[in-house]
């Protein structure tokens, strides 16, 4: 008996041993998580705490060197400089009777104050100032000495393309981009970089490294994503031209919110290379960098110079297809389709008077504008998705697994949707068409609650479409009215839109797969249609 108590005294010893080591071991693995966790915060913190640094000084070195130069050269005429288009600017720059010098101090002046009301910029690029001193052995350059600005995800050498994303961080560019690249041997100086939203994933403009970028129209507003450091900053006033990039409405939901142009090329026009990407190996739906500018002649000739001999020799993948100038300016009358209404988001009251009223100017100058019905096939995309028709043709595919068949049809069906698209487009004779952008700008919380948003814009990046955008009007005080009575817009959208009186109301332009001067020339004619409304 005695040996039997001492035996459930050992077990009970052994079993109470085993539970304070597991416990304890437990307790260890924990604590090892744990520390981990405070390392990574504390990492991260520390990342984005040089980030900011890196930000604030090439701020605070820009302002001295501003200042010391305003005050070495008290004549230069700021404000005549700021005024001036790009093709004015670039004409006097290549006369010679303004200086590289006093535009680059000048727009670096102005780009300091709306950073400091817009919080756009990430970095000021003080190598900028040394590019002064060999600027003019490309004096020939279509951008000569013309200051632009730069998405933060577009590579500049030296600089960090985080996306917004703090594990991006600290690990700056080996090289310029191939935009850059051209840019520069074009004669451009890039300046500065711009905000985007985290991840580049949202319509609004905020992440946790730079903080949250507002609109140069109302602080209170959005200035759109995930290009909208480029569209505040160029909205503001601080820069004439800059490079976005543009994957569901990226370059035009901000143009739209910030009242400037916005240009999507289609897809393999520009070069990729140097555009960094969070969603890396997403073919189904294409990106594209593009320019975004004060008016389209400035996308034009942005266009003009990028489409050169030096791009498609640093990137052979790029069709050589240089601007098509004549086609740009021809005045043959177009014949164009339109949209109220894509079948999918309910246009706002100004968005739907900016479409009518446009349409009405179109007539009036001789074009013939005729109402492009959504297919229902467009709806089908978007709401669930109908068997692949290669199937019905080739039976063997049903003897192939279940998942590789739903990849099969979720890599063809886009295919056969952008021919569809073409052949309803074809079918119309339409040369381009007239249709509504996200707009005005929203209240910045609301982004993310409006899925729809981007149905407007996302299509035709899906179908490789080559698509801008124009501002033609404002908000009026009767839109603001129309929209809190009207039923078939839900809370959302109407919280998102209120105070809106006064923001800018933008259109879209969208023409065929490589018609891009052709997209751009309908741009431009839109613009003179309304400025001469105006006058």
């Amino acid at each position: 008996m005695q040996n039997i108590e001492q035996f459930v005294k050992r077990v009970m010893t052994y079993n109470v041993t085993v539970a304070l080591l597991t416990g304890v071991g437990c307790c260890i693995g924990a604590l090892v998580v744990l520390v981990k966790k405070i390392n990574s915060h504390r990492e991260m913190k520390e990342k984005i705490e040089r980030a900011r640094n890196r930000r604030d000084e090439s701020l605070q070195q820009a302002e001295e060197v501003v200042l010391q130069y305003k005050q070495s050269h008290p004549t230069t005429d700021a404000a005549f400089i700021m005024s001036l288009s790009l093709s004015e600017l670039t004409k006097q720059l290549k006369e010679g009777s303004l200086s590289p010098e006093d535009v680059l101090y000048s727009y670096i002046e102005k780009t300091l104050a709306v950073n400091k009301k817009l919080n756009c910029c990430t970095e000021i690029l003080l190598e900028s100032l040394d590019q002064l001193k060999t600027v003019g052995s490309n004096k020939e350059g279509l951008l000569y000495g013309v200051p632009v600005s730069i998405k933060e995800n577009v590579a500049v050498k030296n600089h960090d393309c985080s996306c917004g994303v703090v594990i991006n961080l600290d690990q700056p560019a080996e090289k310029d981009s191939v935009l850059v690249q051209v840019l520069k041997k074009q004669g451009a100086i890039p300046f500065v970089k711009t905000n985007l939203p985290q991840a580049l994933w949202s319509f609004a403009c905020s992440n946790p490294i730079y903080g949250k970028t507002v609109n140069p129209h109302n602080p209170q507003k959005t200035s759109g994503g995930s290009s909208g450091g480029e569209g505040a900053l160029i909205g503001g006033g601080g820069s004439l031209l800059g490079i976005g990039s543009d994957l569901g409405g990226s370059i035009r939901i901000p143009a739209s919110f910030c009242g400037i142009c916005g240009f999507k090329p289609t897809s393999g026009r520009l070069s990729l290379q140097g555009l960094h990407s969070i969603s890396r190996g997403q073919n189904l739906v294409l990106s594209s960098p593009g320019p975004m500018a004060r008016d389209v002649d400035s996308l034009a000739l942005c266009m003009q110079a990028l489409l050169c001999d030096h791009m498609f020799s640093l990137d052979p993948t790029v069709p050589p297809l240089p601007f098509n100038m004549e086609i740009y300016r021809s005045a043959k009358p177009l014949r164009i389709g339109y949209l109220e209404n894509n079948g999918y988001m309910q246009p706002f009251p100004s968005m739907a008077r900016g479409i009518r009223e446009i349409k009405a100017l179109l007539e009036q100058a001789g074009h013939t504008v005729r109402l492009h019905h959504t297919q229902e096939s467009e709806q089908t995309l978007l709401k669930g998705e109908p068997l692949d028709p290669i199937i019905k043709e080739q039976f063997f595919i049903y003897f192939l697994p279940k998942w590789l068949k739903k990849i099969l049809s979720f890599l063809l069906k886009p295919v056969d949707y952008i021919h569809e698209t073409i052949a309803h487009w074809r079918s119309y004779n339409i040369d381009v068409l007239l249709c509504p952008v996200p707009g005005p700008a929203y209240n910045a919380s609301y982004c993310g609650r409006i899925p729809t948003l981007a149905s407007c814009t996302v299509l035709y990046n899906l179908l490789n479409f080559p698509v801008g955008v124009v501002p033609v009007s404002t908000v009026t005080a009767e839109d603001e009215e129309e929209l809190n009575h009207q039923q078939m817009l839900s809370k959302p959208f109407k919280a998102a839109m209120s105070g809106g009186e006064g923001l800018p109301v933008a259109v879209q332009c969208v023409a065929l797969p490589w018609q891009d001067e052709l997209c751009l020339r309908f741009m431009k004619e839109l613009e003179q249609l309304v400025k001469q409304k105006k006058k």
